[in-house]
């Protein structure tokens, strides 16, 4: 089993929680690099949340 895939049942049932704290792990990045990397930043959290199963931009349908 993959680290992927422990952290995928770590947070089962908790997705909207891992969404907000990638998304405040974001915002964190950005205030410190002052929104240099913002892209690749918001690039990373996309991915994040696809692999997390959970996208709070497009909820799944």
């Amino acid at each position: 089993m993959s680290v992927l895939d422990k952290l995928k049942e770590l947070l089962k049932g908790h997705e909207e929680q891992a969404g907000k704290g990638i998304d405040k792990a974001g915002d964190f990045v950005d205030e410190k690099t002052q929104g240099k990397y913002q892209s690749q930043v918001d690039t990373a959290q996309d991915k994040l949340k696809e692999q997390l199963g959970r996208d709070t931009d497009n909820p799944p349908r």
